[in-house]
């Protein structure tokens, strides 16, 4: 029997969602791009749901696009025009579906994050990293600049060091990777499980509701000007105001107990 290409474990209301191609270090094939956007579009659904962890099975989190794939794909009649086209939309499709989605998503990153890989990284809405990773866009060094990465990547990081990463093809530390604020926390490998976990379930133990609300207003604002900006985030918070959780929380902190949340 085949394995699945995409593993999903839920447990107290936090989906960790495993890349399941070990021995291809978790490029992205035709088949798991479909199968993580057919996982991530159900999870979205689920409000059982608080928190996604996304991480990869084997030695790698994710080495980029399966090179092997995209050469096969150059024996069509058009040199492979359609199909690149339609693998990097399904691509982008999936990178923008993860800040959409309602639920906080933690990259929980080991090995390599590299290329279409980085483009995870970047996308998630936190991310948490073994010591010894290394992150890249490193398409350059084979002739081909990863510009779709580079979307993802200069909306997290500092311009003049997302070019220097993609012109140059070098692999960067945990270390620098957090400095720029690619990744949020760094842990040594044999405690990363846990330290992602400790802050996914942090998260998962707020108001859902809030959490959703915040989300939604963290990416939306962002591309506004800033007197709208300001007028939207008014009428998100008379939004969460209104919740009767929202109520309950505030009373409890004024009446120094925890809030009876349902």
């Amino acid at each position: 029997m085949t394995e699945a290409l995409v593993r999903c474990d839920v447990a107290e209301r936090v989906a960790s969602v495993t890349m399941n191609r070990p021995q291809a270090l978790n490029a992205l094939s035709d088949g798991l791009l479909a199968a993580l956007t057919e996982t991530l579009t159900a999870l979205a659904g689920d409000p059982g749901v608080r928190v996604v962890v996304l991480r990869g099975a084997g030695k790698a989190f994710c080495a980029g696009h399966d090179l092997k794939e995209m050469q096969a794909g150059r024996a069509s009649p058009d040199g492979g025009a359609a199909y690149f086209a339609d693998l990097f939309t399904r691509c982008g499709a999936l990178m923008q579906l993860i800040p959409a989605m309602p639920q906080p998503v933690i990259a929980q990153v080991h090995g390599i994050a590299t290329a279409a890989g980085c483009q995870l990284v970047a996308s998630c809405d936190m991310a948490v990293a073994a010591s010894d990773t290394r992150f890249g866009v490193n398409g350059v060094n084979i002739g081909l600049f990863c510009s779709t990465p580079m979307v993802a990547l200069t909306r997290n990081i500092p311009r003049k060091q997302a070019f220097e990463m993609l012109t140059t093809g070098e692999f960067i530390p945990a270390e620098r990777a957090r400095d720029l604020g690619l990744i949020n926390r760094i842990a040594p490998s044999d405690q990363l499980e846990a330290e992602t976990l400790t802050l996914a379930h942090t998260v998962a133990g707020k108001l859902g509701a809030a959490v959703r609300i915040g989300k939604r207003a963290f990416y939306d604002q962002a591309g506004m000007p800033l007197d709208r900006a300001y007028e939207y985030t008014r009428d998100v918070m008379v939004e969460n105001m209104l919740l009767r959780d929202t109520d309950e929380g505030i009373a409890a902190f004024i009446e120094k107990r925890k809030p009876d949340w349902a």
